[in-house]
């Protein structure tokens, strides 16, 4: 039976013979782990950029090739990560050697000959620890906005989305500009900041509350993660899972704003996101892009159930229906914005949210009801009243 679980392995192993054995267990009983292979112990400096860059949630290492190094590299990533499981892997059942390991700060272990059984009890153990360490602080719902073309206006939706959640309830609200080469997050809300997403991803490692201030700036209550000014193409090659973790410890919702569905850096934002925000608009091409982002989303393991479809600029008598749009997608339309030329050019220009009053303004706080939940509570408060309304009429009606 597979092992379930969304795992990011730091295999470090320098025995060639071991590593081959544990490699082809983990291809059958975890075929979708990304797995980081380091075939030599990593110097302090090297533990440092790895864990921030790739953000693993557990490590296995070989205890064989070199005892003390192996017994230091421990002792590293324990200052490094404390909530980061290790499962030191042995070359024989060694009561000692297991309890000097487990003493210095390894969670599990494996011995060799490495089976499925031993791997899936030792994951299960593994998965209750990492479960365990999110439950420790709250942990905020974050909200990714995914268009399915450019121009579908999902940055302004993302920008307003925020705003509407802060509205709604959530305490601390954040807004991340994850778009490195084409973000607009900053002139869209008239904010500068001489810090950008990639300063926060290069200090993944160290990011703390005091830090985190001198990095985002605020708009009216919510806090905005800008892309850098210059463009950075480099910046897809980075794990963004070390901020991501950062940010949901401290936030109650966050909204990220991305480029697309495409390439590993978005696929790995949407992975990590507990509800993606697919943007489109009712035009011809923008539905032929739906299908082609859904394909792919689909293709690359991304749950479905967790994909919204967002049909933004809507207007009845132009372009393709609800109903059409739905039909060809396979896919419930989950909430329509209207087109609202005049109130986005006048928050543009003003760099403020949307009006409330504006038609735009009513569909986005809408949306965000939908999402928080607000919308279920309400209709249900509707229905109770109503009840009760319906029964004292009955009663009023009965007694005269």
């Amino acid at each position: 039976m597979q092992i379930r679980g969304n795992w990011k392995l730091l295999f470090i192993c320098p025995n060639q013979t071991m590593s081959a054995g544990l490699i082809q267990v983990l291809g059958q009983e975890l075929p979708d782990a990304a797995l980081l292979e380091v075939p030599v112990y990593p110097p302090a400096h090297a533990l440092v950029e790895l864990l921030s860059t790739h953000g693993p949630n557990a490590c296995f290492l070989d205890t064989s090739t070199d005892r003390d190094r192996a017994l230091n590299a421990i002792a590293e990533i324990n200052s490094l990560n404390p909530k980061l499981p290790i499962v030191a892997l042995l070359p024989a059942n060694d009561s000692e050697l297991i309890l000097r390991f487990l003493r210095q700060g390894a969670t599990e272990f494996l011995i060799q000959p490495f089976t499925g059984e031993q791997l899936t009890q030792v994951m299960e153990r593994l998965a209750k620890k990492v479960q365990g360490h999110k439950s420790d602080t709250a942990q905020g719902k974050v909200y990714c906005l995914m268009p399915a073309k450019g121009a579908c206006g999902a940055t302004t939706v993302a920008c307003n989305l925020a705003f509407q959640l802060k509205r709604t309830g959530s305490k601390r609200v954040l807004l991340a500009d994850l778009d490195a080469l084409t973000g607009t997050v900053s002139f869209i809300l008239k904010l500068k900041s001489q810090y950008s997403f990639l300063d926060a991803i290069d200090n993944a490692n160290k990011l703390d509350t005091d830090l985190w201030k001198g990095i985002v700036v605020q708009s009216q209550g919510v806090d905005v993660l800008l892309s850098p000014e210059q463009a950075e193409a480099a910046y897809e090659r980075l794990d963004p899972n070390g901020l991501i973790d950062f940010v949901r410890s401290q936030y109650d919702a966050i909204v990220f704003d991305t480029a697309g569905v495409y390439g590993s850096w978005n696929l790995t934002i949407a992975k990590s996101s507990d509800e993606i925000l697919l943007t489109t608009t009712n035009e011809l091409p923008a539905l032929q892009a739906s299908q082609r982002a859904l394909s792919y989303l689909d293709s690359n393991r991304v749950d479905r159930s967790r994909v919204r479809m967002v049909v933004n600029r809507y207007n009845r008598d132009v372009g393709l229906s609800k109903e059409v749009i739905e039909t060809a997608l396979h896919e419930e339309v989950y909430h329509v914005l209207p087109s609202d030329y005049d109130s986005v050019q006048r928050a543009l220009i003003d760099g403020r949210p949307i009006p409330p009053s504006s038609s735009l303004g009513k569909g986005l706080s809408q949306l965000a009801d939908r999402l928080s939940g607000r919308e279920t509570e309400t209709r249900r408060k509707t229905a109770t009243t109503s009840s009760w309304s319906g029964l004292l009429n009955l009663f009023g009606r009965t007694s005269s």
